[in-house]
């Protein structure tokens, strides 16, 4: 009689543990599949607006949106850079457009690859139509690179660009070259002076190319300058370079950004967990008035970075 009940319960246990790893297997086909069918919406939503965007302006337009996704691997938020297979995709769009067609390019980054930025770059300085570069929130380092490929650069009003000074290993060529200034070779590490070696060079290489690009719409003292300026480390890797110190280089922006540049970072949002950090009431634009903007009821929030 023990047996059998020893028996029964070795059966019931074994059922029980079967029903519960089939329960978690539903549940993470079931994350999995509204993760999927969400991503495709989204995707629908941006290709869509995309197109209407084209429609518009009559361009081949191109976006390049680096930001934490709500909707990521496993629920698991990754930032994303300029990558190999962002220019790869870039020059792919590039040269599926006729020679002559303007080509409007949408930028947020924080910047990324060098490689990739340049070759970027040098596909759009080639370009025959007019190259616009809309910058909705920042474009860094590398983003930066690229939009001063632009015959004409268009920002929110507070939106920024930032300094191209190279960074080697995580630092600042122009911190790295500066060693050399401070210690006598015999102090300084056998793996310093290589850097310091390999920072010099990269800040030669970056300013060279910052001006061949500039080149294209200023004249060569002017854009000598600037790539000096920009180039050389004289501010820290991250600092912001509003609308106004642009112009100020010469540069030729605008801030008539268009309605169509914020809906579409609407639907890139940022990965956010727990109570939001901003929330608002939008205004919308009322179809029947021009002048008039009316609010609506419903509070829009903006997640946490």
């Amino acid at each position: 009689m023990d047996s059998i009940k020893a028996d029964w319960m070795s059966r019931i246990g074994n059922a029980a543990r079967l029903l519960f790893w089939m329960f978690l297997l539903l549940i993470l086909l079931i994350f999995v599949l509204l993760q999927f069918f969400g991503s495709r919406g989204i995707q629908k939503a941006r290709e869509d607006l995309l197109k209407s965007f084209e429609e518009d302006r009559k361009t081949r337009v191109i976006a390049m949106i680096h930001r934490e996704e709500n909707v990521s691997i496993l629920g698991v938020p990754v930032s994303s850079y300029i990558s190999i297979e962002d220019s790869e995709a870039v020059l792919r769009a590039i040269r599926l457009t006729p020679p002559d067609q303007p080509i409007d390019l949408i930028l947020h980054t924080p910047g990324g690859l060098v490689l990739a930025a340049e070759q970027i770059t040098k596909a759009l300085v080639e370009h025959k139509g007019k190259i616009t570069v809309f910058v909705p929130h920042y474009a860094m380092s590398g983003g930066t690179l690229i939009a001063l490929a632009a015959d004409e650069i268009v920002m929110d009003a507070n939106a920024v660009l930032g300094p191209v000074d190279p960074q080697i290993g995580g630092m600042p060529a122009a911190s790295i070259v500066k060693i050399l200034e401070y210690k006598k070779p015999a102090q300084i590490s056998d793996e310093m002076l290589i850097l310091a070696d390999m920072a010099q060079k990269s800040r030669v290489q970056v300013a060279s190319f910052v001006a061949q690009v500039l080149f294209k719409h200023m004249p060569e003292k002017q854009a000598l300058q600037l790539a000096t300026i920009l180039s050389e480390g004289r501010w820290t890797h991250d600092f912001p370079l509003p609308v106004q110190a642009l112009k100020q280089f010469g540069i030729k922006v605008s801030t008539d950004m268009p309605r169509k540049v914020y809906e579409l970072m609407d639907l890139y949002p940022q990965s956010g967990s727990g109570r939001p950090s901003v929330i608002y009431i939008p205004i919308h634009r009322s179809s029947d008035q021009k002048g008039h903007e009316s609010d609506t009821s419903r509070p829009q929030r903006a997640a946490e970075k």
